[in-house]
């Protein structure tokens, strides 16, 4: 059976291609390496440097390949990008987007599966921590309202074209084959910046929380949404929050990095406080996390380490 992952060359989408083809699947993988890397490419999978706007080559690798999954993670992840180009933001997580839904329409796709954000979707103003699925979203950013823009679409496509969809809704992924060099991904760039010794940079006053989860755990549950969850909306967290500065000196601690932190002014677009409540998950998809904040932290630091030698 054959299977479409987009973004199948970047941090997630590398190792949700692994799990696929561990698992015996067809895996077709779509990717302009605007962020991916042709290093994550699981050699088994057959590989397009394409960009998801490109309706003519999604068009084209549709046809050819009839996929029966589309795994859709392709996305310009960086808040701090969407909000000084809110434009190219939309054109990659919008328009890319509604391609690959045409598409999937047109040519028979049992399920789509969407990574969405629980980090960006629901907003300053939310009263309940850990946040349930029932927080109705507010975004503050162009990138969190082009996520939950798609996950208007999805109820359309549902309701429209009887497509079947599950909205996996992230906490701030981390783990190996994250990018420390981009805007997004504070984990990898802690790391990175630590084990050469450099200065580490912490925006604001480093008491924003974040729910930090282990990408193995997020991987687990893309593949549980293949047989489960139909148009259905799931937060992917651990329900625990961690600050900036928690975060630090838990990573100084197994780094053995020996500077402060350097405060810089905050950043717009960013939420002071997201946690997830994964309640629904755990009954509807047998989701939950497995792998502890400490423990996911010692393991992408042992994958770096590596990488820098």
């Amino acid at each position: 059976m054959n299977v479409l992952v987009t973004g199948g060359a970047g941090f997630i989408g590398s190792h949700v291609v692994d799990k696929l083809i561990e698992n015996g699947y067809g895996v077709i993988v779509v990717d302009n390496l605007s962020s991916g890397k042709v290093e994550n490419l699981n050699r088994n999978a057959l590989f397009y440097e394409q960009s998801i706007e490109d309706e003519e080559m999604m068009e084209r690798i549709f046809s050819l390949h009839r996929p029966e999954y589309v795994f859709h993670l392709a996305a310009q992840a960086s808040v701090a990008i969407s909000v000084r180009e809110p434009v190219r933001d939309a054109e990659t997580n919008i328009i890319g987007s509604l391609v690959l839904l045409e598409k999937s329409i047109k040519h028979g796709v049992k399920k789509f599966i969407f990574s969405s954000t629980g980090g960006a979707i629901y907003g300053e103003n939310v009263k309940v921590f850990p946040t349930p699925e029932t927080e109705t979203p507010h975004p503050i950013s162009p990138y969190g309202i082009a996520k939950y823009s798609i996950e208007m679409y999805l109820e359309f496509f549902a309701r429209e074209y009887g497509l079947k969809y599950t909205v996996l809704r992230y906490a701030n992924v981390y783990g190996p084959r994250q990018d420390p060099y981009g805007e997004a991904g504070v984990v990898a760039i802690f790391t990175e910046r630590m084990l050469r010794g450099e200065e580490v940079h912490i925006f604001g006053d480093g008491e924003y929380v974040r729910d930090y989860v282990y990408v193995d755990d997020v991987v687990r549950a893309n593949l549980l949404a293949m047989e489960k969850g139909d148009n259905e909306v799931f937060n992917i967290g651990t329900g625990r929050g961690t600050t900036v500065n928690q975060l630090f000196k838990l990573l100084k601690e197994i780094t053995g990095y020996d500077k402060e932190p350097v405060y810089k002014p905050p950043r717009k677009g960013d939420v002071r406080k997201s946690i997830l409540d994964y309640t629904k998950a755990k009954e509807k998809l047998g989701w939950e996390p497995k792998v502890s904040l400490e423990e996911g932290l010692k393991l992408t630091v042992e994958y770096f380490r590596k990488t820098l030698e």
